[in-house]
């Protein structure tokens, strides 16, 4: 029975991880500190003989007792209000932390998947980006320290990889909704959808012409399933290639909740916000046979409804 580490666990994007891991038979290790996810996502596996949660931060030395075959990195704040909040605990789990699960992986022997991210292409001149575009970050803006640490965290991957011959797998992974999103992450899908539901006014930063690309997180957990089994050593990106502005998302989620709020327009929240952010999935299509499967307003009603059972509790 092949054995799997996943840090962040208990995070949005961790514990459907590990729903897919155990459902697929694995025995499932998940690590978390629990700074930005929680036990409620995961409560439901506990009683599994074939799961196991550990609370450790992964910028410490990490010991796990028993074999490893997969270690996937999925720690790390990933937010703009995580950015402003945690920008150094941002920077230790890129940098540290992808440092200290390499150095587990190599240990045991196993094959190793660091969650990256569409913000290391910054601010991008070219839309939709490829993974052979370099980006336009800025070194020392707010946002920095998410983007830096993950094109640190690449970097180590890919040397990792050349120099002790591990096997490595880089997932670039874009805006990505779905049930667990933390309701203040400050992402526009859980903010838009709280404001509607709670009769807040509906707030975006900006003029609301910036796009996103939305990519509910079956998909995105299938696509991370298809890399890590793959022969793909260089970075894929992970993500809907159907692009839209913030003003269209805020339209469509003020009329699948029917709410009256009204929407405000304010000053963006965090210097360096992308213009645009669209993933060209040519090479996942290629090398994965994967692409995304939901349909935005399916994703979005079952995301909406995981938000009004949270307000009813």
């Amino acid at each position: 029975m092949p054995r799997v580490l996943i840090t962040g666990g208990a995070g949005f994007l961790g514990s459907h991880l590990c729903d897919r891991f155990v459902k697929e038979g694995y025995e499932v290790v998940a690590l978390d500190n629990l700074s930005t996810g929680t036990t409620d996502h995961i409560v439901h596996l506990m009683g599994n003989d074939r799961f196991l949660f550990l609370k450790h931060d992964v910028t410490n030395y990490i010991y796990v007792d028993g074999k490893i075959d997969y270690v996937l990195h999925f720690a790390s704040p990933a937010s703009p209000v995580d950015f402003l909040e945690k920008p150094i605990q941002t920077l230790k789990v890129g940098s540290l932390g992808t440092h200290k699960t390499l150095g587990l992986s190599k240990e045991k022997g196993a094959r190793f998947l660091l969650a990256s991210t569409s913000e290391i292409y910054g601010d991008p001149k070219v839309n939709p980006q490829r993974e052979d575009y370099w980006g336009n970050v800025n070194p020392t803006g707010q946002r920095s320290c998410y983007d830096e640490a993950k094109r640190f965290g690449e970097a180590m991957t890919m040397a990792y990889h050349s120099v002790h011959g591990l096997e490595t797998r880089i997932a670039r992974i874009f805006n990505t909704y779905g049930p667990r999103m933390r309701p203040n992450d400050g992402r526009v899908v859980s903010n838009f959808s709280m404001q509607a539901l709670t009769g807040q006014p509906i707030t975006i930063y900006g003029d609301g012409k910036q796009t996103r690309s939305f990519c509910y997180v079956s998909d995105l957990i299938e696509g991370v399933y298809r890399l890590l089994h793959s022969n793909e050593t260089e970075p894929v990106n992970i993500g809907n290639p159907t692009e839209m502005s913030v003003c269209e998302l805020a339209v469509l989620i003020k009329q699948m909740t029917g709410s009256s709020s009204p929407i405000e327009h304010r000053e963006l929240l965090t210097q360096d916000d992308p213009k645009v952010r669209c993933p060209d999935i040519s090479k996942a299509k290629r090398v994965l046979q994967w692409e995304p499967k939901v349909p935005l307003r399916d994703g979005l009603a079952a995301t909406i409804e995981y938000f009004k059972k949270y307000l009813s509790k």
